[in-house]
């Protein structure tokens, strides 16, 4: 489970020392994880997403999660690898699902036909529109994720997962009421959240703090995304409002035609990014992986966490 700021932390916020040292790798214990893919659009990336499941599913996440696209774009496509995954393989599915594009009972039809086939566990979202337009929601659909999960409460018994934004949702009023919409979330059955990715550490815990003054006390798992591509990470990041910092732009200058120093400096950015929140008392890590199995994997052995003998 993942841990809200302890009284040590806080103090060393307090007093500026806001990031805790690396702790020792001796005995320590490796984090829990869990990995989100995206479904494919082609045979060569159908191909390249079940290597993918097949090789990260030796090291038993707590879930994997499959992707929605923008206005339901693949639906389908989502609920056949939903589907695949739980007959093929051991994994524990979670479905994401959005209020974009459908009536309250197309979104309720798809979520019993998840329950029915064993998936226990969506990750509930508003969602967005397609082709950049403005969100407007559905006349007869669910208006924001707070509503989808109440619904999908009334469906059936789902754990249910939703999105934090430790830079803020960047179409929310404030940084308030971004917060009082996570509340809200939680409040209507959700039982954890998974953060919106970001690369300070500093971000993500003065939201913890900010979560608990909100009366917020479900997990809030940080939201990981190992960069190999800069210049991809950069756009992608522009366009859901995380801060790109100085720092990993100099890191990959000069490297865009070097794709394995890329890789070495990815892993090391990332492992170094999760072992200084492991300082910080956090221990449940939620990795977007982009299908690319290799980099995530070799994260996860930096971290101490080793495939499991059958």
């Amino acid at each position: 489970m993942t841990h809200s700021p302890n009284h040590d932390t806080l103090e060393r916020w307090a007093t500026g020392k806001r990031i805790a040292p690396l702790p020792a790798r001796e005995g320590a214990a490796p984090p829990a994880i869990s990995f989100e893919f995206f479904p494919p659009k082609t045979p060569a990336l159908e191909a390249q997403l079940w290597a993918c499941v097949e090789r990260l599913a030796t090291l038993q996440p707590q879930f994997v999660s499959v992707t929605y696209g923008a206005g339901g774009s693949t639906q389908e496509r989502t609920h056949a690898t939903v589907l695949r995954i739980v007959k093929e393989t051991s994994l524990t599915p979670a479905a994401h699902l959005t209020c974009v594009g459908a009536t309250r009972e197309e979104v309720d039809e798809v979520a019993r036909r998840y329950w029915d086939a064993g998936v226990k566990h969506i990750v509930a979202l508003r969602g967005d529109a397609p082709n950049g337009e403005a969100y407007v929601p559905h006349p007869g659909g669910y208006a924001f994720a707070a509503d989808l999960v109440a619904g999908l409460k009334r469906v059936a018994d789902f754990e249910i997962t939703v999105a934090a934004y430790p830079e803020v949702h960047p179409q929310a009023l404030s940084p308030q009421a971004d917060l009082d919409n996570l509340k809200r979330k939680l409040d209507a059955g959700a039982t954890r959240a998974i953060t919106q990715v970001f690369f300070e550490n500093d971000t993500y815990l003065r939201f913890l703090d900010k979560a608990l003054a909100a009366g917020i006390t479900a997990p809030i798992v940080p939201g990981i995304m190992p960069v190999s591509n800069f210049k991809q990470a950069a756009n992608f990041c522009a366009a859901c409002g995380t801060s790109v910092p100085k720092w990993m732009e100099s890191l990959f200058e000069g490297l865009d035609d070097d794709i394995e120093t890329r890789r070495m400096v990815a892993a090391a950015t990332t492992a170094e990014q999760v072992r200084i929140l492991q300082a910080n008392g956090i221990d449940e890590f939620h990795f977007y992986t982009l299908n690319r199995a290799d980099l995530v994997y070799a994260i996860a052995r930096i971290l101490g966490v080793k495939p499991k003998t059958p």
